[in-house]
């Protein structure tokens, strides 16, 4: 008895957690949508566009480079040393 109130136990939690999930991505998409309006506001002046090789290169390359920069950092930090042998 105790297995079955066990399982129904766990599917009404997997059952709340995933309608708490939806609704938290419904009352997302709702509040968003005034972001994705297309009227300008008074003095809004955007600039020119980035192409598709400054998009790649801001968001792709840049943070991959600082990405492994920070790991051979923390590689050559934790490289364990040689100990130099005294004559």
């Amino acid at each position: 008895m105790e297995k079955k109130n066990d399982q129904q136990a766990r599917r009404s939690s997997a059952l709340r957690a995933g309608a708490l999930g939806a609704v938290t991505t419904l009352m997302t998409l709702f509040l968003t949508s005034p972001a994705l309006a297309l009227t300008r506001d008074d003095g809004d002046d955007p600039g020119h566009g980035l192409s598709v090789a400054e998009t790649l290169g801001l968001f792709v390359f840049t943070p991959l480079a600082i990405f492994l920069i920070i790991a051979a950092l923390v590689t050559l930090g934790s490289k364990p040393r040689k100990s130099q042998k005294q004559s």
